[in-house]
């Protein structure tokens, strides 16, 4: 897997446009935090916010985007999820916060 294109935080996810593959992460109303991949964020955070997303987010609306990572295809964002899905929330945080130095491994060697 490559470097993403991008990494936005919560200050400039708004303007990532559609169509863009993105690994996200949002958090909660409950503070917990959230990790999928979209290629339409904008779409996306709203059907999370109407209670059609996830089944997680559904009883903890609403959710803001606090970290985004545009990818070149819908493979490396599937794969980069994954990849955050596996962090402790710490490291989460600490990435959500720009302070982790990501090293991106490709899972296929």
């Amino acid at each position: 897997m490559n470097e993403p294109l991008a990494i936005h935080t919560a200050a400039t996810v708004a303007g990532i446009p559609s169509g863009a593959c993105v690994t996200y992460i949002v958090e909660c109303a409950d503070g917990t935090l959230y990790t999928g991949w979209t290629n339409d964020l904008p779409k996306r955070i709203r059907a999370h916010n109407d209670g059609r997303g996830a089944r997680y987010t559904r009883t903890r609306r609403p959710v803001r985007p606090v970290y985004a990572e545009i990818w070149s295809d819908k493979q490396a964002a599937m794969s980069r999820e994954c990849h955050i899905k596996q962090m402790s929330r710490a490291e989460k945080r600490r990435l959500i916060l720009g302070k982790e130095i990501t090293t991106v491994h490709d899972d296929t060697e």
